[in-house]
Formats: structure tokens, C-alpha cells, sequence
């Protein structure tokens, strides 16, 4: 009796002991530990996801690929497969498994180590979202206290569904989502019974059973899955018989990209990480830009082949590298591939290595360790570059170019394949809503995998004529019309030994011509006498109303041939000012930014808009009669002044919201742009750009081109700076306007001529025409209305004033005011008839 008092008495002593031990130990190691009911408003970490506008994948930013899934779409074979894989008593017990514990210790004490932890589903989201990984008794106990605190703060589908999204299935993939895309191409209600139980097999050792690394053991794991399935009877006997048949039918599948376009998605990238550092890309924020798919597409492939175009033009310029010499023994197949792995496909272009050559083929092997020929016609083209400006002949068979040892590049064109080279030409193209400044579509170069710098809005070049534009609008403000006559005559200024003779291109001249002829024709000398008639300052000052930084522009003569240099952002957004009416819009990329995955919106852009019926904030028009006797001499300023290159600004920031705003939403209040530009003198200078296009009765102005897009609510200007090392073309069909630039990213070089020279007419306008015609497809045609204080005046052509009976005529705008009001002069005959009909000369 006394031994069973005692043992009673040890029993209870120990189980006071132990609840004293238990009830400090959970104060203890309590104290310290999170709140879990955060867990209910948890954030994981999710990707950034750059979209288009209409919510199209561009591009995904983060480590882990994670796709968050509320618990109804989450399919019952999935939770199913996982709980009789991790945890077949999840739905009974209380955050902890005891038996679990107790086999766990088991294994530990005869282990003498912990090397399992006998975890909970529960206890694995604990651990994951708040304590480290690290195996010992403290972290023990503090996770299981947090897995009961979890069941009584959540329900069991909160918490399976936090298991499922969080957990690491391989392969980059974070989340049964993310799993079932990776490994199959699936959403997880498409899964069958047999994937369900691959992707349950994975959390327990994602890399030793990753399918696509090691399928025998994700064999192995999978049907063992399938087991404990049928042993809880979630799946029946014939469901097992037939899933344990199936083979492994996994690939790795990347982030489904509806389109390229990583210079827009770089821009967002580092906006957003400026904004939110490391946390963009863990945050799950959604940044729906302003270009679509269908534009952005077209752009692209517009500058890539008018720049593939331009290469073949000048020649090729040999092989990438010379692996072996015809006197030297040939690589070994291991060589070769190891020379091959050096590069990367650009652009569907492949390096590939000359095996054999004769006349009428090459056989060539490619990285893949594929062979394939090129034939006399995929290679005719690549007649040898000497220079920019000069070209050897064409071949006449496939070894006068191709031989064995030689790595080249070779690009497939249907069936066949193609020589081919990487371009050392590079392009840029930058398109706009010209009415509210949304960017349809951005390319900054050829291949952003072969440079990063975004020439669109980063690369400052020399505008050339583009600029003539802005200038010509400059003269109209002061009085200037398009009926002005000036004279088209090579100009020579000479100060000291010093001598400046601005020339046409090409050197013709015509004499007095009136300025809608010379804006149209792109005549340098009558630019320069515009120039001189307004004076240098008031230019200069002028062209800051079109957005152009006060930093870049030039205060002398050779501002009138585009001396200055803006970057195509600059320039597209100046001419928008022209198209729109008179308005500064500031061009935008990003529409709004959702945070947690679209839950909330953040970031809402609200842009500033071209106002076409306002009538209250109509600038000005000083217009006054200009002299035009000064426009042959120096005009009376100091005219020296170039800017510092170290000063000039990009603006490449100009199209991302302002970081400190992007926590802002807007009332959807209308805001509305500057007024910088008088709507009529615009209208005018609009129209003047259309007459680049169409020409006149007897002249063809130098946008001819543009004719082929079948509209008549088009118009553009070329621009070719000196030596032709940057070509433009800047034009606008309905609201959208769009410019190109081309050159070489070295200053020093030339575009050069092949049968004729490059220039902006022949070599920027069909990469124009090319996008253009993709983008103005749905686009209806745009008919201005003529504002209140323009007039349409027909006028002698010859002259630009009022005409005689009998001239040739046409319709010609004016700004009220600056209209003819004389008639031109009449010619008188030199002949007389006496009565019988006799002609003879008075003189």
C-alpha cells in the first residue's frame, strides 16, 4: 500500500513538475513570438509583373515565382494529395501531431540527432513564415506553440491555403500555382490525380526530387504518393491502377510572356525599384505601362528589319572569329562547341561554324550540334565592306566568302538558312498619344541583350532638319507666313579666316521661294535667313515651348541645320506640341501600379491633356512685320555659344511618375497641359507638315514617302545632320506621333552611301511608314478644325501675294492679320499688234 502511495505521489509530483516545467517553458519561449494572426493579412513573396495596357505579361522581376490561390481554387486532388503526403491527420489534431512528436523523438534518440522534425502542415507554415530553419529543441517548441496558436486563430482551409501558396516546389517555383505552370503548363485545376501527386512529392526535398533534374527518384516519389492516396482512400483502387501507369510528362515551362519589349520593362524595373528597393520584387505589384501588343510589336519589327536592311546594304564584314587557318588543322567537335558556347542567339540570328565550303554551298554546325547548309542565294548579298561609303563586289560563289574555320553568324528564312551578321547600325523609335502623352510603344535599339542603353530616351544625337519645324513655327509667332518669300541662294559668312557656308542637300538652288516651299523641300539656306529674320536669342528661347531643355540648345547659325541634340523622347513630345494644338503634354509609360497582387490600387497616372475646345487660356500672338533686310548678313547677336556636353539633359526619367507620387491616386479630375504654342500659328505649321508629304503642283517635298500609308491626315519631316551620322524621321498620322532615329552609337562614324547616300528620307522614313502603317490601321482619319483666327487666302504662287487674273493659284493660311494685301506685280508686254495683225518688239 505504501509502494502505491508513493507511486502515486511520484506521479503526481512529476506531472506537477512537469506542468510547472511545461507552463514556464511556454512563458519563456512565448515572450518573443509574432502575432499570428498577421498571418491572416499576410503579404508573400510574389514577383513584379510588368503588363500592357490591356494586362498582357511584358515581363516578371523576382527570385521566386509565386502565384497566390485562394483556398476554393485550390483543386480538392491537390489538398488531398499533400495531406495524405505530409500530414494525414491535419484535419483532426490541433496544430501538433503528437504521434508525430513521439516518432520523431524516437528517431532522434537512436539517431542522436534530429533528423526529423515529425512536423505538422501546420507547424511547416509557422516555421516558414516566422522562425529560421535552423534544427534544435528551442525552435521546436516555439513552432509548435505557434501552430496552436494558429488553429485557434484560423480555419484549416486558411492555413492549408497559406501552406500551398508559400511552399518551395523547385525549379524556381514558390506555391502550387507556380508549381503546376513550371512543371506542366497547367493551372492547378487541369492537373490529373498523377501530377497532383508529383507536385505533393516535391516540398519534402524539392532539388533530390525535382522531375526535371532527377525523374527516377520523382518517379519513385510520386508513385509513393499515389500509395498513401489510396491507403487514406482519396483515390480508389482504379484511379490508382490507372495514374501509377502514366509516365513523367514534365518540361520546364518560364513565365508565359505574351510579347518582348525589355526596354519598356527595364524602365518599370528600375522605377519601381527606386520606389520600393528589394521589396518590388518580392511585393507582388502589378505596373501596367501604355504601350499595347500590337504596336509594340510592329515597332519592333520595324526597326529591327529596316536595320537589318541598312546592313546588307554596306556589306559584310567577315567572319566573327577565325577558329582555323586553311594551312592548320581543323577543331574537334568538343573544340567547337566549347568555341560555340561562347555566344548567344540575338534576334533569331545563331553563331554557327564553316565545316565545308564549295561553289554552291557551306555546311555549317550550330550550337545545338545540328548541321545545316547555306546556299549561293542565302549569301549573294554579302558583297565585302570596305567602308561606311564604300563596297566591294558581289560574289560569285559561296567560297568566295564562306570557308572552312570560320565562326559566322546564320539566321533561318523558311525553310533555308541565311548568312547573316550582327548590325553595328543601331535605331530608335519612340511613339505617342499626342493628345495626353501615352506612350503606344518605345524601342531603344536593335537587341537589348546586345546593349542595354535605351537610345530612345537616353541617346542625345544632333536633330539635323527635324528641327526646321520648330524654328519655321518661331517665324510665324513673329510675323513670318507661309507666302513669305525667301531667297533660296548659297549663304557665305566669313568672320576673319573663319568662313561658314551653309549648303541644300542636295546643293540646288532655286532662288525667292516661299517658306511653305522651303519647309517642305528642306532648303538649309532659307532656314538660315528664317533665322536670322527672328534673331538667334529669340530661337533659341522659343524652342524651350516644345519641351526642349534650355541646357542642349545652341545660340548660334547653325541652330537653324539642327546643331543642337535632343534624344527621340525630346523630340516626339516637341512635335506632339504641333499636332495637338499648341499643348506640353509629358509623355507617360506607366497607367497605375496594384499592390499584393492586385488587390489595391497604388498608383493611378492621371495625365495632362491637350485641351482642343478650351477658349479661355489661348496664348497670345504677337505677330509683327519682320524686316527681312537683315536676313543676308550676321544676324545681331553674339551667336557663339554652343552648350556644354556634360550638361545636356536626357530626361529619361521624363516618362515614370515622380516617386514620390506613386503612392498617389487622383479625383479623375481633367487636367490640362500648357498652352505654349498659339493654336492657330500650330494649325499652320501642322499643315505646313503635310505639304512635306503631298508637295505642291510642281514640287515634291521630301516626305514623298509617307503617301504610301493611303491618308490624307498625315505629315512629317526628314532631318540628316552632316556626313549623315544621324538620319530622323518625325511625323503624325490621326493623334499619334511617332519619330525615328538611326546612326552608329560612335559619333565618329558616318551612316556613308552605298548606291545612294543615307539620309533621313531613305533611311528613318520607311522604318516610319513600316510601324505606322501597323499603328494608324484602326485609327480614324483626323479632320482638324480650323481655329477662329486663321484664314485661308489664295495667293499668287510665284509670289505669295494677291493674285491677277490669269496666275496659278492656290489656298494658302494665315493668321489674321499677317495676311497680302497687295496684289503681285503684273508682268507687261514688250510687243505690240498694229491693225492688220502685225506683231512687232518695242524694244
Amino acid at each position: 500500500m505504501r509502494v502505491l502511495k508513493f507511486i502515486l505521489k511520484l506521479l503526481i509530483g512529476c506531472f506537477l513538475c512537469g506542468l510547472i516545467i511545461g507552463i514556464a517553458g511556454y512563458a519563456y519561449y512565448s515572450k518573443d513570438l509574432p502575432d499570428v494572426a498577421t498571418l491572416k493579412d499576410v503579404r508573400l513573396q510574389t514577383p513584379m509583373q510588368v503588363l500592357s495596357k490591356d494586362g498582357e505579361l511584358i515581363a516578371i522581376f523576382g527570385e521566386r515565382r509565386r502565384t497566390p490561390l485562394k483556398y476554393d481554387e485550390i483543386p480538392p486532388i491537390v489538398v488531398n494529395a499533400v495531406i495524405a503526403t505530409e500530414d494525414a491527420r491535419f484535419n483532426e489534431h490541433f496544430g501538433i501531431d503528437p504521434i508525430g512528436i513521439v516518432r520523431a523523438m524516437y528517431i532522434g534518440v537512436k539517431q542522436k540527432g534530429f533528423s526529423q522534425g515529425g512536423s505538422t502542415i501546420t507547424q511547416q507554415v509557422a516555421k516558414n513564415f516566422f522562425l529560421t530553419p535552423e534544427k534544435s529543441i528551442s525552435r521546436k517548441v516555439k513552432e509548435m506553440i505557434l501552430a496552436i496558436r494558429m488553429e485557434k486563430e484560423l480555419s484549416k482551409e486558411e492555413i492549408m491555403a497559406l501552406y500551398l501558396n508559400m511552399i518551395n516546389f523547385g525549379s524556381r517555383a514558390y506555391g502550387v500555382a507556380a508549381a503546376a505552370y513550371t512543371f506542366f503548363g497547367k493551372t492547378p485545376d487541369q492537373l490529373t490525380i498523377d501530377e497532383a501527386a508529383l507536385l505533393a512529392g516535391l516540398p519534402n526535398a524539392p532539388s533530390a526530387f525535382n522531375p526535371i533534374s532527377h525523374p527516377d527518384r520523382a518517379l519513385t516519389r510520386r508513385n509513393w504518393v499515389l500509395g498513401r492516396m489510396l491507403d487514406q482512400s482519396y483515390i480508389t483502387q482504379a484511379q490508382f491502377d490507372e495514374a501509377i501507369k502514366k509516365p513523367l510528362s514534365v518540361s520546364y515551362h518560364s513565365p508565359q510572356i505574351e510579347f518582348s519589349a525589355p526596354y519598356v520593362a527595364e524602365m518599370a524595373r528600375q522605377f519601381m525599384y527606386d520606389k520600393f528597393g528589394e521589396n518590388a520584387y518580392t511585393d507582388g505589384y502589378k505596373v501596367y505601362t501604355t504601350i499595347s501588343k500590337t504596336d509594340q510589336i510592329a515597332a519592333t519589327e520595324a526597326v529591327q528589319k529596316n536595320i537589318i536592311d541598312y546592313d546588307i546594304r554596306h556589306g559584310y564584314r567577315g567572319a566573327e572569329k577565325i577558329l582555323w587557318k586553311s594551312n592548320e588543322p581543323p577543331l574537334n567537335a568538343e573544340q567547337i562547341q566549347q568555341a560555340l558556347d561562347k555566344y548567344i542567339c540575338y534576334n533569331q540570328m545563331c553563331p554557327g561554324v564553316v565545316m565545308q565550303s564549295s561553289d554552291t554551298e557551306a555546311k555549317v554546325v550550330l550550337s545545338d550540334k545540328s548541321d545545316i547548309k547555306i546556299l549561293f542565294a542565302g549569301m549573294k548579298w554579302a558583297r565585302p565592306f570596305i567602308s561606311d561609303n564604300q563596297q566591294g563586289a558581289f560574289p560569285k560563289k559561296v567560297s568566295d566568302t564562306l570557308k572552312p574555320g570560320q565562326l559566322i553568324w546564320v539566321k533561318k528564312s523558311g525553310d533555308n538558312w541565311d548568312l547573316a551578321q550582327i548590325p553595328a547600325v543601331n535605331a530608335a523609335l519612340v511613339s505617342l498619344d499626342s493628345d495626353n502623352g501615352a506612350i503606344k510603344a518605345i524601342v531603344g535599339g536593335y537587341d537589348y541583350n546586345l546593349s542595354k542603353f535605351n537610345r530612345a530616351t537616353q541617346a542625345l544625337r544632333q536633330l539635323g532638319s527635324n528641327i526646321k519645324p520648330f524654328i519655321y513655327t518661331a517665324t510665324l509667332e513673329q510675323g513670318l507666313t507661309m507666302a513669305t518669300l525667301l531667297n533660296d541662294a548659297p549663304i557665305v559668312r566669313t568672320s576673319g579666316s573663319q568662313i561658314w557656308q551653309p549648303k541644300n542637300s542636295p546643293p540646288n538652288y532655286a532662288g525667292p521661294l516661299r517658306l511653305r516651299i522651303g519647309l517642305g523641300m528642306s532648303k538649309n539656306v532659307m532656314m538660315v535667313r528664317a533665322l536670322r529674320a527672328i534673331g538667334i536669342d529669340y530661337a533659341a528661347s522659343y524652342l524651350e515651348r516644345f519641351g526642349f531643355p534650355k541646357e542642349n540648345i545652341s545660340h548660334n547659325e547653325s541652330l537653324a541645320l539642327g546643331s543642337a541634340s535632343f534624344t527621340p523622347l525630346q523630340v516626339a513630345r516637341a512635335y506632339s506640341v504641333i499636332v495637338n494644338g499648341g499643348y506640353l503634354i509629358s509623355p507617360y509609360l506607366i497607367e497605375k501600379i496594384e499592390e499584393n497582387n492586385g488587390d489595391r490600387v497604388i498608383y493611378q497616372h492621371q495625365p495632362l491633356i491637350a485641351c482642343h475646345n478650351c477658349q479661355d487660356d489661348e496664348v497670345s500672338n504677337d505677330s509683327k512685320h519682320l524686316s527681312l533686310n537683315n536676313v543676308e548678313d550676321v544676324a545681331n547677336e553674339s551667336g557663339n555659344e554652343e552648350p556644354e556636353q556634360a550638361n545636356l539633359k536626357s530626361d529619361d526619367k521624363l516618362i515614370l511618375p515622380d516617386i514620390n507620387d506613386a503612392n498617389k491616386t487622383n479625383d479623375n479630375t481633367p487636367k490640362y497641359a500648357p498652352h505654349t504654342i498659339n493654336s492657330g500659328i500650330a494649325f499652320i505649321m501642322k499643315d505646313g507638315l503635310r505639304s512635306i508629304v503631298f508637295g505642291g503642283s510642281d514640287w515634291q517635298g521630301t516626305a514623298w514617302r509617307v503617301k504610301a500609308l493611303g491618308r490624307k491626315d498625315v505629315g512629317g519631316k526628314t532631318g540628316t545632320t552632316n556626313q549623315s551620322k544621324d538620319v530622323w524621321f518625325s511625323g503624325f498620322g490621326g493623334n499619334i506621333v511617332t519619330t525615328v532615329w538611326m546612326g552608329f552609337d560612335d559619333h565618329r562614324r558616318e551612316l556613308g552611301r552605298t548606291f545612294r547616300a543615307e539620309a533621313g528620307a531613305v533611311t528613318a522614313n520607311p522604318v516610319w511608314v513600316d510601324y505606322m502603317k501597323v499603328a494608324l490601321k484602326d485609327v480614324p482619319v483626323k479632320e482638324d478644325v480650323q481655329p477662329e483666327n486663321v484664314i485661308s487666302v489664295t495667293i499668287d504662287q510665284k509670289t505669295g501675294l494677291l493674285p491677277n487674273p490669269g496666275a496659278k493659284t492656290m489656298s494658302e493660311y494665315f493668321i489674321k492679320g499677317t495676311e497680302p494685301t497687295t496684289y503681285a506685280t503684273q508682268e507687261v508686254g514688250t510687243s505690240v499688234t498694229d491693225s492688220q495683225g502685225n506683231t512687232s518688239e518695242l524694244f
